[in-house]
């Protein structure tokens, strides 16, 4: 008799280990993984959202992917998996979009979900030094084409603050001059720009007005003339490809919701959700 019931329990505990074996993967399996790639620029408001979320959907885990807007372009190109895009230039998310321009879309790429993409926030382009050292007094745009700046950091060509460098200098009638002179860094996004300013490793550099305000290491010197380059506007969609549309719907509401305009207003973005 008391042989039988230590079988009995034994049987029982079986059971349970036998339970827990199978219902643990899928209480891990429960949260709704959501892949958002953003630009770079975008990684300290976004990362605040991310934890306000957490409160809103603690079922949804926001899994970020920060780069360059082309970098990430080319990765959801490849097949990356990616539920949404936000980029830092239309031109990334016209690459993508099939009832964009066919100039611009020269591989009729059709990666975005129609009806989905808005303008989620702009921002400005502005000149940096490193904090306390500017000996030659930088505070011009194009100061880069004179003896006061030695090396000027910005973005390739593939990034979008890079694009507006480009714009704004061609606009000032320098460009050319400029790469004459040989005295460009070219970093592959704008936090690295802002890495090498605020080492001292380059004069100054050009970054989004969001990125020197995360920083205490840089000094903003001047603002891009107004009409030198196309306003800025930072694109959001949910890409074709998503197996999570509701979520992903949701998580771009709430970037447009109080909360979150609250975080990009205090890093300097203007939030535009149209």
């Amino acid at each position: 008799m008391f042989k039988s019931k230590r079988y009995g329990f034994s049987l029982f505990l079986s059971l349970l280990l036998v339970l827990s074996i199978f219902l643990a993967p899928l209480s891990a399996s429960a949260a709704t993984e959501l892949t958002v790639f953003v630009a770079a620029s975008m990684t300290e408001s976004m990362n605040q959202i991310a934890e306000l979320y957490k409160k809103v959907a603690p079922d949804v885990k926001v899994l970020y992917n920060f780069d360059s807007s082309g970098t990430l372009k080319k990765q959801i190109e490849s097949g990356a998996q990616c539920d949404i895009f936000i980029s830092a230039g239309q031109k990334q998310m016209n690459e993508m979009d099939i009832k964009a321009d066919p100039k611009i879309n020269t591989q009729k790429l059709d990666l975005m979900m129609q009806g989905t993409r808005f303008n989620l926030v702009s921002n400005k382009v502005v000149m940096i030094v490193p904090k306390g050292k500017n000996p030659n007094g930088i505070n011009d745009f194009k100061d880069v084409v004179t003896d006061k700046v030695g090396i000027v950091s910005i973005g390739n060509m593939d990034v979008p603050v890079g694009q507006y460098a480009r714009e704004i200098y061609k606009n000032l009638g320098i460009w050319d001059k400029l790469r004459i002179m040989n005295k460009t860094s070219y970093a592959s996004t704008v936090k690295e720009v802002l890495s090498q300013v605020a080492a001292g490793a380059v004069d100054c550099g050009l970054v989004y007005s969001t990125d020197a305000a995360t920083s205490n290491a840089v000094d903003v010197v001047a603002e891009a003339p107004k009409g030198s380059h196309r306003p800025i506007a930072y694109p959001a969609a949910i890409m074709k490809s998503t197996k999570n549309q509701k979520a992903a719907a949701a998580f771009l509401n709430f970037l447009k919701g109080p909360e979150s305009v609250k975080v990009f207003n205090s890093i300097g973005f203007v939030v535009l959700g149209k």
